[in-house]
């Protein structure tokens, strides 16, 4: 594990990585580090009272969105409209309900610290970051938020107030970002809910190396709005 100074933005090698993953220690997220870091297919991730941990896991969960799998059951609901979908409404409100108590974090998603709420919102204001809402009688219940570069777009977490309420928000991001070309989503780590949807597990290796192609797209940044001719059906 190597020491980050605090003025070099450089990450080391990925193939530096521990087993699990922890690639570097220390550092800070100002905007120019977390996108390097991003560039580079590494993350943050680390509880409220540890340093910044910077990790690169081996394998990687990916979700390509041209095999993106929608479960029937889901179709139903996207075709009931019961949710209206937004983008980059209330960025900060999403992360805000993410770092909250939720079903399988009750005690809250403690790794969403202030810290990474103050850096990604400015991500946001910088036109890097995005979130995707749903919405129910006028009521957010559900969302989900990441960083996009080039044609990759980096899930970083959701929330649901409501059932389907952030998978519907995730299928029709989704849906948009096959429309805009984007040729990854990264999911970091495999759960049962992200393969659900056709994510699959990719050498680390693999990974980059899509990362790298996808980074060739010209940035989508600013504020996002859904396309007129996209829909949830």
């Amino acid at each position: 594990m190597v020491r980050l100074h605090q003025h070099d933005l450089r990450f080391p090698s990925v193939d530096r990585a521990s087993p699990e993953g922890l690639l570097a220690v220390g550092g800070d997220l100002r905007p120019e580090r977390l996108l390097e870091a991003y560039r580079h297919g590494i993350f943050p991730w680390y509880n409220e009272d540890d340093p910044i941990l910077w990790w690169s896991p081996d394998p990687r969960a990916v979700l390509f969105p041209e095999k993106l799998h929608v479960p029937h059951s889901l179709k139903k609901r996207l075709r009931s409209n019961v949710f209206t979908v937004t983008l980059d409404t209330c960025f900060r409100h999403v992360m805000e309900q993410c770092a909250g108590p939720r079903p399988q974090y009750p005690e809250g998603g403690t790794w969403i610290t202030d810290e990474m709420l103050a850096a990604y919102t400015r991500l946001h204001e910088l036109g890097h970051a995005h979130s995707v809402e749903s919405w129910q009688d006028g009521r957010l219940v559900g969302g989900v938020y990441g960083v996009a570069l080039g044609g990759a777009f980096f899930a970083e977490s959701m929330f649901t107030r409501v059932d389907d309420a952030s998978k519907v928000a995730l299928v029709t991001l989704i849906r948009q970002l096959q429309a805009w070309d984007f040729r990854l989503i990264d999911c970091q780590q495999s759960s049962p809910h992200v393969m659900r949807f056709g994510a699959e597990e990719i050498p680390r290796s693999d990974f980059i190396d899509q990362l790298t192609a996808a980074l060739t797209r010209p940035d989508r940044r600013g504020r996002w709005v859904f396309d007129e001719a996209s829909d949830t059906e």
